[in-house]
């Protein structure tokens, strides 16, 4: 189980008399129960991505203590978060020079050259082609979808995932390959892995165990799709929030 508790995010910018400080997680208190799905939503700039890095290790709260499986991991590195079996996906993917797609799956699987029948499978399942993909470098040569869905593929292959972390998964994906991944998540959560997934997409919010709304750093409403939804159109004053991708 995730727990926060009294977590604050402050930031500064500036030094001495022109410092100014910006606080973008206030004081959040959350539980995550063990195999659920999880879904962080609401406003643009509302502190959702913010949360979900300090989760994973990205970035260290000010205040408070984040805590998995009762063990204070508040100070730990992204490393040693990924060790305990928190797995991040960043909404901007990293590229890596040199690495083959076939090499990062097999890095993520435990550093063991995987079969290629497997790294097809974990392709697939995000809507690509290993033929097509398998010898190819993670690099610029890969377009954003591509690299976001590599990158959830490689998430997939983690054997010694128990909390998975997804930034806007569908970001810079098409309409058809959003399908596939729907299909992914719904299958990671019936082999009983945690999901926690920052995301407005109203098809992912309808597979959801819980929702949670955040907005100006704050939680203004934890519940089921029927519970948040009005007050996530009320504080975002449109319902264009759930405009799906083409």
């Amino acid at each position: 189980m995730l727990e926060l508790r009294h977590v604050s995010f402050t930031v500064t910018d500036g030094q001495g008399a022109a410092a100014s400080s910006k606080t973008i997680i206030k004081n959040i208190n959350l539980k995550f129960d063990d195999q659920k799905f999880v879904v962080i939503t609401g406003p643009n700039g509302g502190g959702k991505s913010t949360l979900a890095k300090l989760i994973a290790g990205i970035e260290q709260p000010t205040e408070g203590q984040i805590l998995f499986n009762g063990k204070d991991i508040t100070n730990m590195s992204i490393t040693e978060r990924a060790k305990m079996g928190i797995s991040y996906a960043f909404q901007q993917p990293v590229k890596f020079k040199g690495i083959t797609v076939q090499d990062l799956l097999s890095l993520a699987a435990g550093n063991k050259k995987i079969d290629k029948c497997i790294v097809c499978q974990y392709l697939s399942e995000v809507g690509l082609c290993a033929e097509d993909y398998i010898n190819r470098d993670v690099d610029g040569s890969l377009s954003g979808g591509e690299l976001k869905r590599i990158e959830i593929a490689t998430i997939a292959a983690r054997h010694n995932t128990r909390l998975a972390i997804f930034d806007e998964p569908e970001a810079g994906i098409d309409l058809w390959s959003f399908h596939k991944l729907i299909h992914l998540f719904e299958h990671m959560h019936e082999k009983k892995q945690s999901i926690l997934i920052i995301s407005h997409q109203e098809r992912i919010l309808n597979i959801a165990d819980e929702i949670i709304l955040i907005a100006n750093g704050e939680i203004r409403k934890v519940g089921n799709k029927n519970d948040v939804i009005p007050e996530l159109l009320d504080v975002t004053n449109s319902c264009k929030f759930f405009k799906e991708e083409d």
